[in-house]
């Protein structure tokens, strides 16, 4: 039933959006309306931008460029290759679960758990609103439209694919859909997509690398623990970090397109800079698994 609904709430959300993306027309509001709006006005234009996020996220395939086809094949190949070690490395990472410190771990669980992690994406837009500051505004509708598209999405791959998680033992090409039983829900990793969304969103609101650097850090706890507790093999992981990715720079550019956020952050960003020369990069092999950001 819960599948169902989602279904149903993703084509609904994929027409409506279809609808709006013919039609597409500018931001009715300039950068001066909003900032006369008062909170429930600001409240309902964040909204509506969020809510037209999660479905220009899902479209957002239809127009991708050369470039991006380059990057779905190049993540496509790398996890092709990852996959074919997905037995060795699970083993790897869960020999190493009892050399963590048990609030490592436990920071892990509770960061990815959606309770937790609404409540930390909430605080910065209610932050954002209260102040009326835009840029964290921005940041705040960003968490919410890319985890709310995300989330939505990982909760219908894991009943289309039905993997079997490590900790079940019956070995990476084990796969049961629509099982609907616990053990067969590896893919894709749902904490992994929570945390690194909250992490990859926030991190664009700072444009010193080292902040940045920082906050993926602590973004990748999660993503991490899951791999020493057994919960998803190295290839579930990475996958989902890739998803992560495009569905927030998705949303990104969907906020670029209206006037109550700042300043643009694509073709030039805040600083002047062209963001092309800060690229973050996701690095793994059968037993590390890694990030860099070169700029």
């Amino acid at each position: 039933m819960n599948f169902l609904k989602n279904i149903f709430t993703l084509v609904l959300l994929l027409a409506v959006s279809s609808l709006y993306s013919q039609n597409f027309k500018p931001d009715s509001y300039t950068a001066v309306d909003v900032e006369e709006m008062n909170t429930w006005q600001l409240l309902k234009y964040d909204g509506l931008n969020a809510l037209n996020g999660v479905g220009y996220s899902y479209l957002r395939p239809f127009n991708w460029q050369k470039n991006d086809f380059y990057r779905a094949g190049a993540t496509g190949l790398l996890v092709g290759g990852l996959y074919t070690f997905d037995n060795e490395s699970s083993d790897y990472f869960r020999r190493q679960e009892k050399d963590i410190p048990t609030y490592i771990k436990d920071f892990g669980w509770y960061f990815g758990s959606p309770q937790n992690n609404y409540g930390v994406t909430a605080g910065i837009y209610a932050y954002g609103l209260i102040t009326k500051d835009p840029e964290w505004r921005r940041t705040g509708v960003l968490m919410i439209s890319s985890a709310t598209a995300g989330g939505l999405l990982q909760q219908i791959l894991k009943t289309l694919t039905g993997r079997a998680r490590p900790e079940t033992d019956l070995g990476r090409n084990e796969f049961r859909p629509f099982s609907g039983e616990s053990g067969f829900r590896s893919f894709p990793s749902g904490h992994t997509v929570l945390a690194f969304t909250t992490a990859y969103a926030l991190a664009k609101h700072f444009d010193n690398p080292f902040v940045k650097a920082g906050i993926y850090t602590v973004g990748l706890i999660s993503p991490v623990s899951r791999l020493w507790a057994g919960a998803h093999f190295l290839t579930d992981v990475v996958l989902s970090m890739a998803i992560t990715i495009a569905t927030v720079e998705a949303v990104d550019r969907y906020l670029d397109t209206r006037n109550g956020y700042g300043e643009k952050r694509y073709g030039t960003g805040k600083t002047g800079q062209n963001p092309k020369k800060m690229v973050f990069n996701i690095t793994a092999t059968t037993n590390t698994l890694g990030v860099t950001l070169n700029f």
